[in-house]
C-alpha cells in the first residue's frame, strides 16, 4: 500500500545524460500505478517562471546575473507549483533543483557558497527533495546525445572542463548523503534504466 503524501523526486547531472527522458518515463509508469503526481522543471515549471526561462536562454549574461535569475524562476516556481503540490499531497517529479544551483553556479561559476545557501533557504522555504536521482554518462555517448538535438542552449554549449566540475558536484552530494540520494549510470541506451529506477522508486514509496 502507498500513502497518500507529498514527495517531492528530483532528477539532476548534466546535459546528455537523459535526465528529460528517464523523468517522463518514470512519470508515465507512476501513473499506470495510479499515483497522484506532477512532472516539472527548473528554470520554468510555472506559467511566470517559464517567462524567466525564456529570459534566462535568449542571451549571454554575466554569472551573476544568470544566477539571480535562476533564483527568480525558481522563486515563482515554488510558489505556484512545488507549494500547491505539497497542499494537494501530490507526488512531484522535477528536472533540476537547487543541486543544479550548486553543480553550476558555485562549483562551476565560482559564486558564492554562503550567498547560495541563504538564497536557497529564502526561497524554498526549506523544501528538500525526498530522494534525489543523479544520472551520469560516460563523455562520448554525452557527445552524440547533445548533437542530436535540433535545439542547443547555451547549457548545452559549455566546455567539458565545466561539465566536469559540475558533474563531481552532484556527486559529492550524493556522497554526503546516501539515504536521500542514489546515482545511476546512464550511458547505455536501452529500457533497462527506467525499470530499475521505476522499482527503486516504488520502494522508497513504500517506507
Amino acid at each position: 500500500m502507498f500513502k497518500k503524501r507529498f514527495y517531492f523526486i528530483v532528477f539532476e547531472g548534466i546535459e546528455g545524460t537523459g535526465k528529460s527522458y528517464q523523468i517522463n518515463k518514470l512519470y508515465k509508469n507512476l501513473i499506470k500505478h495510479n499515483f497522484k503526481i506532477i512532472k516539472t522543471r527548473e528554470p520554468g515549471g510555472s506559467k511566470t517562471a517559464e517567462k524567466i526561462r525564456n529570459l534566462i536562454f535568449s542571451g549571454k549574461f554575466d554569472k551573476i546575473t544568470d544566477f539571480y535569475l535562476l533564483n527568480a524562476a525558481r522563486n515563482e516556481h515554488v510558489i505556484n507549483t512545488i507549494e500547491p503540490a505539497k497542499k494537494d499531497k501530490k507526488i512531484v517529479l522535477c528536472d533540476r533543483f537547487t543541486d543544479s544551483t550548486f553543480a553550476y553556479q558555485v562549483a562551476g561559476n565560482k559564486i558564492s557558497k554562503n550567498i547560495n545557501k541563504i538564497n536557497q533557504n529564502y526561497i524554498t522555504k526549506h523544501i528538500k527533495p525526498d530522494l534525489t536521482i543523479i544520472l551520469k554518462s560516460n563523455n562520448s555517448i554525452i557527445v552524440k546525445r547533445l548533437k542530436k538535438r535540433k535545439k542547443n542552449n547555451k547549457f548545452d554549449k559549455l566546455k567539458f572542463s565545466f561539465y566536469g566540475k559540475a558533474q563531481n558536484a552532484f556527486l559529492k552530494l550524493a556522497k554526503k548523503n546516501k539515504r536521500k540520494y542514489v546515482i545511476f549510470d546512464s550511458s547505455k541506451n536501452d529500457n533497462k534504466l527506467e525499470k530499475i529506477i521505476l522499482s527503486y522508486v516504488l520502494k522508497r514509496l513504500s517506507k
